[in-house]
């Protein structure tokens, strides 16, 4: 992770939260490094004329970063800018949806989410038909809110060799265990190097803007792929934003 600010700032007016100093209002940050913390009228003595550029919190409550323990950042980005399925109210709303996306963004992978077909007054998700008649033969791919399972159209399964006998395989394209795993490594694969690092870019600037300085990555075979892990390890140390960790799971032989 690269510096996010330069120079000396100092925050006043606020609650810093510090078992070191239960009643400090004021924080001093110089480069990446919190310096001080402690009252206003001691940082005015001790900073008000040093500062580079004095922040008014406003009563506002500063807290240490949080972490994220488990995350899967460019599949977070295709949720923040992708196809969003979740509070869709029926059937016919998520067709509706995705129809319109696949308008409005031709010759591209479909990459959509958070469906949930348990409230919809049609009790079930889209079939195959339903998706290929909504999208034409784009490459579809759209998970349930569990993410453990989705529904693909006949263009990404025309180009998953062996997935008909794969486990958890069904005709109307609703795809489980091992079937949904093939599908998603599908869909994945074909978004370019380019299209990912803005999903990861994404994901990682909504992170910082939630407050969470550091993330885990959980990698695997079946989840991202080594190259979307490596990319992602390489711009998350290259550009401003978030620490990441990265953990690669994969059964050994």
């Amino acid at each position: 992770m690269t510096s996010l600010t330069t120079g000396l700032i100092l925050l006043r007016g606020g609650r810093v939260y510090t078992p070191a100093a239960p009643d400090a209002t004021a924080m001093v940050v110089r480069g990446d490094t919190v310096e001080w913390v402690g009252t206003d009228s001691a940082a005015q003595v001790a900073y008000g004329d040093a500062a580079d550029q004095v922040i008014d919190l406003d009563g506002a409550l500063v807290t240490p970063a949080f972490v994220d323990a488990h995350v899967h950042l460019t599949s977070t980005g295709l949720a923040l800018s992708g196809l969003d399925l979740a509070g869709c109210r029926s059937l016919a709303e998520a067709l509706d949806r995705l129809a319109r996306h696949a308008r409005e963004h031709p010759g591209e992978v479909i990459c959509g989410q958070g469906w949930d077909e348990t409230d919809w007054p049609e009790g079930r998700p889209p079939t195959r038909a339903e998706i290929d008649a909504a999208a034409g033969d784009a490459l579809v791919y759209l998970s349930r809110v569990d993410v453990h399972s989705a529904v693909v159209s006949s263009a990404l399964l025309a180009a998953a060799p062996g997935i008909q006998q794969a486990d958890g395989y069904t005709e109307d394209g609703w795809l489980r265990r091992e079937a949904h795993h093939i599908a998603r490594r599908v869909a994945r694969d074909a978004i370019t190097p380019g299209q990912r690092r803005v999903l990861q870019r994404a994901a990682l600037r909504r992170a910082a803007e939630l407050g969470i300085g550091a993330l885990h990555e959980c990698g695997g075979p079946e989840i991202s792929g080594e190259d979307d892990f490596t990319d992602l390890l390489r711009l998350a140390g290259e550009e401003p934003g978030p620490e990441v960790y990265g953990l690669w799971g994969e059964l050994g032989a």
